[in-house]
């Protein structure tokens, strides 16, 4: 606006009349470029009120968002944001409900990356604003909410929302856009759980089925349930009970026999079973069984004892 006052009213060039607007704003005051006439100093004048008022006012909007918090949020959200983006390898949870927060804490004792999609703006408020946990609120079921979440990333997916309708289309979704996703959902009947896997979950849970045969089991053998709670992640062993892969096994062969690994007398850890790449489980292995790529080892051992395991397996 003032580039174009000066322009029509004093005919000056572009370059003078964007100086003269410069230094008449910023109220800098070096001099006319040349000497105004008596509309140019009126409109001067109007310019410099004019300017000053946009500036208070945006000093204002500036103090009023710092005030409320809104400078704060947006901030906050920008670097969520930027987290959720460097995210690799991560798991998604689908709902922050009874379910999800249990899985949450279980990650968090083994110390994995997830973040969180919720769409209810209470439980929001309650368990995921000002925890560090990251989150997006959204609805799971929509694929830009899931590419926003990095499904393409990401490693596993549990769906955990209340209902069995909406975890099928997480599951749909998910295993849409990414083929190698481990997928986990809760289901409420066993119609759905069969359901769940048609469509590509690797995993579905029934909560209220897996409480009911715990509760069964602490009748029948509770100190079986006292003793696996005992070395459990969470429990108050230092003792754990851990899923290992082998990956790759330096051997000429590809294979090599559980017993010249000496993985007892080298780690302290002890094999309790073996789940092979076909699928099949073999509890309390003999040390004449050829691990293969892609193995998987039920170990137990303390956390110091499994880093070697680790070492041994994978250098």
């Amino acid at each position: 606006m003032g580039i174009g006052g000066y322009m029509l009213i004093e005919d000056y060039s572009l370059s003078d009349a964007f100086y003269m607007t410069i230094i008449t704003v910023s109220t800098v005051g070096f001099g006319e470029i040349h000497p105004l006439s008596e509309a140019g100093r009126i409109y001067t004048a109007f310019l410099i009120i004019i300017s000053l008022g946009v500036f208070a006012y945006g000093i204002s909007i500036i103090a009023a968002s710092v005030l409320s918090g809104e400078l704060t949020h947006f901030f906050k959200l920008y670097r969520l944001e930027n987290v959720i983006q460097n995210l690799s390898s991560h798991v998604i949870i689908c709902g922050y409900g009874r379910n999800g927060r249990r899985a949450a804490r279980k990650l968090d004792a083994y110390g994995e990356k997830y973040l969180v999609i919720e769409q209810n703006d209470e439980i929001i408020a309650n368990y995921l604003e000002n925890t560090g946990v990251p989150f997006i609120q959204g609805d799971a079921t929509a694929d830009d909410v899931l590419l926003s979440a990095g499904i393409e990333r990401a490693k596993s997916i549990i769906a955990t929302l209340s209902k069995d309708s909406d975890n099928l289309y997480v599951v749909i979704s998910a295993r849409t856009l990414n083929k190698e996703v481990r997928v986990i959902s809760r289901a409420s009947n066993e119609s759905a759980e069969k359901k769940l896997k048609t469509v590509g979950a690797n995993a579905v849970v029934m909560p209220e089925g897996v409480g009911g045969a715990h509760m069964a089991t602490l009748v029948v053998s509770p100190n079986i349930v006292e003793f696996l709670e005992f070395i459990s992640i969470e429990g108050s062993s230092n003792i754990n009970l851990e899923e290992i892969e082998v990956s790759q096994i330096s051997h000429d062969s590809g294979k090599v026999k559980l017993k010249d690994l000496q993985i007892r007398q080298q780690t302290g850890c002890s094999i309790m079973g073996i789940k092979t790449p076909e699928g099949e489980y073999i509890i309390n292995p003999d040390g004449e069984l050829a691990l293969t790529h892609n193995s998987k080892l039920f170990v137990l051992g303390n956390p110091e004892e499994i880093n070697k395991l680790n070492k041994i397996l994978h250098e």
